[in-house]
């Protein structure tokens, strides 16, 4: 027995057991330590020990001040490579890293205090290196008999392992979230429980719902009773191992059902057991779309085809009919080698194949839809008439594959189609005969009692609109009236001046004077305008314009025109659309309002300048009057000024009424803007407070057209002539004045007093060259018919207008008639001459190219063929010189206008540009310039009968002086002309 031993002998087997540390504490010489003899130690440090080495969890003690460290076998692990030598060394000699740590721990536990710490890290040597490792710590204080501590021991439980694994881990799920938050995908993990523990970022957005909502609950839960009841047989099929693939259709949190793709994919941990399975739903509505769409065109087709009995054929990429056609075959009888390239042509009818050929290459080269019609032999010997109809398939390279066509019989269709015309024609003429009777009924059915009070108040509201409409209209005729015989006097004054200017050269005082009377003429013009434009009889010149950058143009004579006391803003609305307006007369009727706002705001405040896009609908024009419905740009000026009453504001249009002081203003501004606006087909309103400001909106009309280039015109010297101009003029000032001038210019002049003596002068035989009339003339012969008469008498003279006021005889919507020139009066000498000299030279034209053409050849080489661009505004002149031009085999492109030709530079290749001077809006001159930088190297010839212009704006263009012959413009396009052009132009 264990008691019958001596104590020595049985210390030399304690402890009991305890594997290798107890083994090595029972070997350990003891007696030469500092804990002394084993049979020495007190006996709760034998039994902590014994109970220590024989715990299966790792288990330390640090007995003493020193921390002496006694463990077991589990601790080995922790105790790393310092295992066995740590055996009975101090903590601080062991761990030195922590052993501030282990001293704080001992001081706490010889305290008597419990300690404990989950997870804790600490930083300890590893193979030399520093390593941080995560514990589970539970210190508590070893007791002695007499209740003094003794040591502490530390249960340890090493987490490194599980919380890598778990920081791991977490790392994984994240960077799986971020990869499935990125697909346009819908993933979710559920377990063999059914509880959701995965659902990506489109999970929750497709169904509205939170995280909190998901994960971590029972599928039932989440999707519902009846869904999950639904689809449980599917997920324990997947949770037995097999992949599941279901198309669904499932709601989205907006309400929409949306056609899916449903896949239940099986996961195994490790050991090959599945621990769940991953959800993947895909979008699939749009995909299904496009099959049903396709599957419904090719149905379409298919049925289009049997219901039209259409043949269908497919040609190469080149228009070539390649391979077996057995439509084709079926219907022409041709075999494949017979209809293989385009020997399907053959089939054709001969008055039909040179066109199909030429319109089928011309469809393949621009790769367009080929539409044609054509006669084709049947099998039968029979020519029938067939609608063709073929379209490229382009490859998806944006290349075409190949051309897919059908021929439709329609010969009995063509056959048909007149008589069902005339039908139809008759039956529309029945339907519209019964609806006008079926509206009348309607309209007599209508109570009587609403008809008279509609009746009464229209008549009323047409009585008022009418006196305002008669009393506008009174003043406007007199307006235009007084206008009229104003520039007849300016046109008087301003004749006489010009011609004294001659008498007096040299005299600088004499100079000096003409000079301000011809500036007082000047400013008496603008007035006579101002009168024309309230009595909207101007001949506007509209052109398209983009009023935002019109009006940003003006920012700086603004500014200057109001003053620095006037803070000016202007704003502007997004995408503003082009109108249809004269450009003088809308920067005229800007500046008015601005300074109209300046006056009311006596130069101190603020000035808003507005433009947006506006539509006036027909509510809208029944309240305002001469307003037509539809889309307009709207220009609002708005003042912080003194504002205006409903009185004052009822008659701020009328012409000669002012709110300014005596001397200030003419009160012809506004009724200006007015009538300017009224004219060009817009309107015009004005919202005013008294104390409140001023705002004056103008609707100006909106144009679909790009917009128009602005072109300032170089005038270089001035030329007469010689032909005979009959001058017709009931002002004998006027005429006598006119007279002189073209006299002094070196043209022979005849005169006449009216419409009915130019006639007769004209009947007489006399040779006339030119007729410059007024427009408004005395008697019952009016300027129009004179002109019309003149021309079947003398088919070669030339007409120019003049007026100082033109009615409605030849301006009509405020634009000149086509095919008219007009000279408004009051015009200078210069202008006179340079109008003269352009309306002979278009007449000159028309003559030479009437008279019957045999056109020499050209010497020198065999011409080349050219791309031409032709630019003229008179259409006869146009096709005239286009026919020449073709007949010797150059192509032409012809144009009426400088921004149609610009269009034309831009987009086809051009080697010459020939081009008249005058043209409308833009002048041929600056069109040259501008094509010239276009184009470098292009070829310029100016077609004019105003030479001497043309050699000082644009030296280094051919000049072609009108009228020319065929030979002459051939011989120019050339460059083969050498001096004999120069002489023709009247050079050295």
């Amino acid at each position: 027995m264990l008691r019958d031993r001596p104590a020595r002998e049985t210390m030399r087997e304690w402890p009991a057991a305890g594997g290798e540390t107890g083994a090595l504490i029972r070997a350990h010489d003891w007696a030469r330590h500092p804990l002394g003899a084993i049979d020495g130690w007190s006996a709760a440090l034998r039994v902590t020990v014994a109970n220590v080495v024989n715990s299966p969890v790792p288990k330390v003690l640090m007995w003493g001040r020193d921390g002496i460290m006694l463990y077991n076998d589990a601790y080995r692990e922790i105790a790393g490579a310092h295992h066995p030598f740590a055996l009975g060394k101090s903590a601080a000699v062991v761990f030195p890293e922590i052993w501030d740590w282990n001293r704080s721990i001992l001081e706490r536990g010889f305290a008597g205090e419990v300690v404990s710490y989950r997870d804790q890290p600490l930083t300890l040597m590893r193979d030399g290196r520093p390593a941080e490792l995560f514990f589970d710590l539970f210190y508590t204080p070893v007791f002695e008999a007499d209740g003094s501590v003794g040591g502490v021991l530390c249960t340890v439980l090493d987490n490194t392992a599980r919380l890598t694994l778990e920081r791991r881990l977490a790392a994984s799920e994240a960077e799986l979230r971020a990869v499935t938050d990125a697909l346009p995908l819908l993933v979710s993990f559920i377990d063999r429980d059914y509880v959701y523990r995965y659902a990506n970022q489109h999970y929750y957005e497709w169904f509205g719902i939170e995280l909190a909502d998901v994960v971590g609950r029972h599928t039932r839960d989440v999707i519902g009773e009846e869904n999950f009841a639904r689809r449980r047989p599917l997920m324990e099929r997947a949770l037995a191992g097999e992949t599941i693939v279901e198309d669904a259709v499932i709601r989205r949190s907006d309400g929409s059902w949306r056609r899916t793709d449903i896949r239940y994919l099986p996961r195994r941990d490790a050991d090959g057991a599945v621990s769940g399975f991953q959800v993947i739903v895909m979008d699939v509505e749009e995909r299904v779309l496009r099959e049903e769409a396709l599957n419904a065109s090719n149905a379409r087709f298919r049925a289009a085809m049997e219901a039209m009995h259409g043949v269908l054929w497919t040609n190469d990429a080149e228009g070539r009919m390649v391979g077996e056609q057995i439509g084709w075959a079926m219907l022409t009888g041709q075999t494949p080698e017979q209809y293989q390239g385009y020997g399907w042509a053959d089939a054709v009818h001969p008055d039909d194949a040179e066109a199909s050929v030429a319109a089928w290459r011309e469809a393949v080269e621009s790769k367009s839809t080929f539409i044609f019609e054509h006669r084709v032999r049947r099998h039968c010997g029979a020519w029938r008439t067939f609608a063709v109809r073929a379209v490229p398939r382009l490859d998806a390279h944006g290349e075409v594959a190949e051309w897919v066509g059908v021929h439709t019989d329609i010969t009995h269709q063509r056959a048909a189609e007149a008589a069902l015309r005339d039908h139809a024609e008759q039956l529309e003429r029945q339907i519209r005969h019964r609806e006008r009777a079926e509206e009348q009924l309607r309209h007599l059915n209508e109570t009587l009692e609403t008809r008279v009070i509609a009746e009464i108040a229209s008549r009323h509201e047409a009585e008022r609109r009418l006196a305002q409409a008669q009393k506008m209209e009174t003043v406007g005729k007199l307006t235009g009236g007084v206008a009229h015989d104003f520039n007849n006097l300016l046109q008087v004054v301003s004749g006489n001046l010009q011609l004294l200017q001659k008498d007096i050269a040299g005299n600088a005082r004499a100079e000096a004077r003409v000079a301000n009377a011809l500036a007082g003429v000047s400013r008496g013009s603008r007035l006579a305008a101002q009168l024309l434009a309230f009595g909207r009889r101007q001949a506007l010149e509209p052109k398209v314009v983009n009023v935002t950058r019109f009006v940003s143009g003006m920012d700086d004579m603004l500014r200057r025109a109001i003053g620095e006391g006037i803070e000016v803003e202007t704003i502007f609305g997004g995408g503003l659309w082009n109108t249809f307006i004269d450009p003088g007369q809308i920067e005229n009727a800007l500046l008015n309002l601005a300074i109209n706002a300046r006056d009311a705001m006596e130069g101190q405040g603020k000035l808003t300048i507005e433009l947006v896009n506006a539509h006036l609908d027909d509510e809208y024009a029944r309240r305002h009057d001469e307003v037509t419905p539809g889309q307009y740009v709207m220009l609002a000026v708005t003042d912080t000024g003194c504002g205006m009453s409903d009185d004052v504001v009822g008659k701020v249009f009328e012409p000669f009424f002012s709110t300014k002081a005596e001397g200030k203003g003419s009160g012809l501004g506004l009724s200006m803007v007015y009538g300017f606006v009224k004219q060009s087909g817009g309107h015009v309103n004005i919202y005013s407070e008294p104390g409140h400001g001023t705002t004056i909106k103008l609707y100006l009309p909106r144009a679909m057209e790009s917009e128009d280039v602005e072109v300032a015109v170089d005038n270089g010297p001035i030329t007469g002539g010689t032909e005979t101009v009959l001058v017709v003029e009931d002002d004998d000032e006027v005429r006598a004045t006119v007279v002189e001038m073209l006299g002094d210019l070196g043209y022979r002049v005849l005169k006449a007093v009216d419409a009915q003596s130019a006639l007769n002068v004209v009947e007489s035989g006399i040779a006339i060259d030119l007729l410059f009339t007024d427009v408004v003339m005395p008697g019952t012969l009016k300027s129009p018919e004179l002109a019309r008469k003149a021309r079947e008498r003398l088919p070669d003279i030339a007409v120019l207008f003049t007026s100082g006021y033109t009615e409605n005889s030849i301006v009509h919507g405020g634009r000149l008639d086509a095919g008219l020139e007009l000279l408004s009066k009051p015009y200078s000498r210069e202008a006179l001459a340079r109008k003269i000299r352009h309306v002979l030279a278009n007449q000159g034209q028309r003559r030479e190219l009437q008279a019957p053409r045999a056109v020499p050849p050209v010497a020198g080489p065999a011409p080349m063929r050219r791309n031409v661009l032709l630019v003229e505004d008179d259409p006869m002149i146009r096709s005239a010189t286009a026919e020449v031009l073709q007949e010797a085999g150059h192509v032409v492109v012809d144009a009426a206008s400088a921004e149609e030709a610009m269009a034309a530079l831009q987009t086809a290749p051009i080697d010459v540009l020939v081009t008249d001077v005058h043209l409308p809006g833009s002048s041929g001159l600056e069109l040259a310039a501008r094509a010239a930088e276009l184009r470098p190297g292009i070829r310029i010839v100016v077609a004019s009968g105003d030479v001497g212009m043309v050699r000082e704006v644009l030296p280094s263009a051919h000049l072609l002086a009108k009228p020319y012959g065929a030979r002459d413009v051939l011989a120019i396009l050339h460059d083969r002309t050498g001096e004999r052009s120069l002489a023709h132009e009247g050079g050295e």
